[in-house]
């Protein structure tokens, strides 16, 4: 489980055909230090598996299935990424309940500067939409926010400045595919009413 706060900013070193998936070899040095081989880590708001560490680079594969349904697969060398390092009991729940299992891939509709910050609308599909409320929580490349306004086809977040810094999402342009996941919370109150 993961939280949404991102805890450093990392570096694509490799990208290499693997298997069908890809195998990545991501700079990232605070990371790699307090990562062991099996630890699961958010790159991207996609949870990953760490395979080898080697000094300040930690070595992921990225199997079919996660190349199909997230941008891990559009991942270039020298791409900066967002990256977590999964809950250890006793840390605090900065963001909200993040399982980095990423839901859909949405599309950014527009960037735009609103005080020192930006609000970003980004167009998502109805599955992860129906998910969405004022003032609630969603998962962009792994960065817990809050959704500030909701159109028919897109939600808009809000960002602030320490956001922009710490995080990927600075860079953001219109047609440019992100990693979505909708509040687990809402899925498991969904699915209880059904019942």
């Amino acid at each position: 489980m993961f939280t949404g706060i991102v805890r450093e900013l990392g570096v694509v070193v490799s990208v290499e055909e693997a298997g069908g998936g890809r195998a990545l070899v991501v700079r990232a040095p605070n990371t790699a230090a307090a990562a062991a081989v099996g630890d699961s880590v958010a790159l991207n708001g996609c949870c990953l598996t760490a395979t080898s560490i080697s000094g300040e680079e930690l070595a992921f594969h990225a199997v079919p299935e996660t190349i199909a349904r997230t941008t891990v697969g559009a991942l270039e060398r020298h791409d900066r990424v967002n990256l977590e390092p999964a809950l250890r009991v006793g840390d605090e729940l900065g963001g909200h309940h993040v399982q980095g299992h990423v839901d859909a891939v949405g599309r950014i509709q527009s960037v735009e500067a609103e005080g020192e910050g930006l609000r970003v609308f980004v167009e998502a599909p109805e599955d992860v939409l129906r998910y969405c409320v004022e003032k609630g929580s969603v998962t962009v490349d792994g960065v817990s926010l809050t959704v500030a306004e909701l159109s028919p086809d897109a939600f808009a977040v809000a960002l602030v400045p320490h956001t922009l810094e710490a995080t990927t999402l600075a860079a953001l342009r219109p047609g440019q595919p992100v990693n979505l996941e909708a509040d687990v919370l809402a899925k498991y109150v969904e699915r209880l009413l059904r019942r």
